[in-house]
């Protein structure tokens, strides 16, 4: 028989199992379009990445919903349709996915279902993390058996916001001074602070201070606050930054267009203007800010479009071969 539970009534009842292991806190962040949801999960306890691997590579290959799956240590993060996938679970081969994922004002309603120690997951562990509203039990699972749950989760709004030239010859260093603004908005329970990118950008930029890097970071905030919470960031960066050319450049779509990440690829080979900035960000959707200058924008706009993947952006294309624009 299903029955809905909130987080204290899952641990009250079942918390005392041996092999029920809360995940730590699940974060579900929408856009203004509304099609698409951008999971955090952050596994059991906040160590399991284990689990977090196995179910990254489950979930991608089962559920037709789950159009990019990634894990940064324990945490997966998935980008998913909304709508229904019949599920195929196969032991061994596909053993857990998501069956529907829906958004419903201001929530987000995801079912899960999994095999054995997926459908464990599915249903008690998740039920019990931080930031969920309350759990629908299909079935319970465990052992061999099948477990399905539908969670319900708070609607937050993804904002992306990247930065490049924050410093100069003497001081400063942009990735360390976003991630603090970012932690300290948390602080203030502005946003969840989610991801932290650094990019590298053309090496032989000549306009660079170093290393030609910018930083983009992804932060979720409860609806109706976003240009709110931009507009703070933009305020504490212009209080820490040393250069007269930092850019900021602010979005909130859950996914990244064609265009923009083409633009974050010819940033990483080779100098681009701030004109084809500008057009690439106009026809994309994203905010450019002028902090102190301009010139800051071109590799802010090349963080936007590199933000989901932290491994591969840091990698340099090398000299004249390539990398990214804008100075770091």
């Amino acid at each position: 028989m299903e029955e809905e539970l909130t987080p204290d009534e899952i641990r009250e009842r079942y918390g005392g199992l041996p092999y029920i292991t809360p995940y730590e806190k699940i974060v579900a962040l929408t856009d203004e379009i509304g099609e698409h949801v951008e999971l955090h999960e952050y596994h059991a306890r906040g160590r399991c990445g284990g689990g977090a691997a196995w179910e990254v590579y489950h979930y991608a290959r089962t559920s037709s919903l789950v159009i990019n799956a990634r894990r940064e240590g324990a945490r997966n993060i998935f980008t998913c349709r909304t709508g229904t996938a019949a599920l195929e679970l196969t032991p061994g081969v596909s053993g857990a996915g998501l069956e529907e994922v829906r958004i419903e004002g201001d929530q987000v309603a995801v079912t899960y279902a999994g095999l054995a120690g997926g459908g464990v997951a599915a249903t008690l562990c998740r039920g019990m993390a931080e930031n969920v509203l309350s759990t629908v039990v299909h079935q319970r699972g465990g052992g061999s058996g099948l477990g399905r749950a539908t969670l319900r989760l708070p609607a937050s709004r993804k904002l992306i916001v990247g930065v490049d030239d924050t410093d100069d010859a003497e001081r400063g260093a942009t990735w360390s001074t976003v991630n603090e603004i970012a932690f300290a908005l948390e602080e203030e329970r502005e946003c969840v602070y989610l991801g932290h990118t650094i990019v590298q950008l053309f090496p032989d930029n000549p306009h660079k201070t170093t290393n030609c890097c910018s930083t983009a970071v992804v932060m979720g905030v409860d609806p109706g606050r976003a240009e709110a919470v931009g507009e703070r960031f933009e305020e504490m960066l212009a209080e820490r930054c040393y250069s007269d050319q930092c850019g900021m450049a602010v979005s909130g779509k859950v996914l990244i267009g064609e265009q923009l990440r083409g633009f974050t690829v010819a940033a990483r080979h080779r100098m681009v203007t701030l004109e084809d900035a500008q057009g690439v960000a106009g026809r994309s959707g994203v905010d450019l800010r002028e902090v102190t200058g301009p010139r800051g924008c071109i590799g802010a706009l090349a963080a936007v479009g590199a933000h989901n993947a932290p491994d591969t952006a840091v990698i340099p294309f090398g000299g004249a071969m390539g990398g990214g624009a804008g100075a770091g």
